[in-house]
């Protein structure tokens, strides 16, 4: 019996710390500034008078720099390609070059260094804030979230924080109707591709707007802003990890017969942090790995868990 009653105790202790793993943030992932170390410091946006620059960090001191003619991304930037160069940080002092003719230095808040025409490069570290960040819902709309619980999801996770974990399903169901959303994503610079702040947003629990850490990255439908398996956002707006960013979404749900045919497409309409970066796009199929089918009933808005922490705030709805 002695044996048995150890046997359980065992049982359970290891069940307990399996959970408070689960529970637990992943190595590599930070969701505070604070705990984020030295090379979150480093990693962000600089501007400077027709020239940007995004510093994506890659985890033990190594950075690449991605450099925008005009200026940031949705703030200038005039489509020509971009150059992009490696960055390294060592005894305190993060130096890129010289691919492309480019090199310099960061520290501090400030970027340095020659351009490939010998151009002085003098840029400083902005933190630009999404025009639609604590956006009041008007009157009418169905407040999904607002701080205070999580009760109008199912499952539904509220932090310590008062922000909604990624994971859950609004118990309401929508037709066409725009939509308000804040999400937050975490500090991964190990991290690659998909593993990078992975969530996604689900128009009717049918249509995905990728969320993902895709700072400083090309823009592809599998990318943040990216209509998953679908359209690819006009322009990457991802702002750094650990900075908060927002969707504003249009969207008109798909008809159907009384024979349950299809007879006109969903289209969507999004702004991310403030820039459209979808116009009336039409949605010709329910995206890859949605909760449900594409069907004349409503649908539930859906936050994918994706392995990653990443949180939302501001939630609301007006319907159409």
């Amino acid at each position: 019996m002695k044996q048995i009653l150890n046997f359980l105790a065992c049982l359970i202790s290891i069940t307990a710390m399996t959970a408070i793993a689960a529970d637990a943030p992943k190595t590599g992932v930070y969701l505070t500034p604070e705990s984020a170390g030295p090379d979150f410091k480093v990693q962000g946006e600089y501007a400077g008078e027709k020239l940007g620059a995004q510093v994506i960090a890659l985890g033990d001191g190594k950075f690449r720099v991605v450099f925008f003619r005009g200026g940031l991304p949705g703030a200038g930037w005039d489509k020509s390609p971009k150059l992009e160069v490696e960055a390294v940080t060592t005894a305190g002092k993060t130096a890129f070059g010289k691919a492309g003719g480019w090199s310099g230095e960061i520290s501090g808040e400030a970027l340095t260094g020659k351009s490939d025409k010998d151009e002085l490069v003098q840029l400083k570290k902005t933190f630009r804030k999404s025009p639609t960040i604590g956006a009041k819902p008007p009157t009418g709309a169905v407040v999904l979230f607002d701080g205070t619980s999580a009760d109008n999801f199912s499952p539904g996770k509220l932090t310590a924080e008062g922000f909604l974990a990624e994971g859950a399903n609004s118990k309401r169901k929508f037709q066409s109707q725009k939509l308000h959303i804040e999400f937050l994503l975490p500090f991964q610079p190990t991290a690659r591709g998909q593993g990078r702040g992975n969530s996604g947003c689900y128009l009717q629990g049918r249509y995905e707007v990728q969320v993902l850490d895709s700072f400083g990255l090309k823009g592809e439908n599998n990318e943040c802003g990216g209509i998953y398996t679908i359209a690819s956002p006009e322009v990457n707006m991802c702002l750094p990890p650990l900075s908060w960013q927002t969707y504003d979404i249009e969207f008109t749900t798909a008809k159907f017969d009384g024979a349950g045919n299809k007879t006109e497409a969903a289209r969507i309409t999004i702004l991310h942090n403030g820039v459209k970066i979808h116009d009336d796009v039409k949605l010709p199929k329910s995206t890859t790995a949605s909760p449900l089918k594409e069907g004349p009933e409503p649908g539930f808005l859906h936050l994918q868990n994706h392995g990653n922490p990443v949180r939302y705030r501001n939630i609301w709805v007006v319907e159409k």
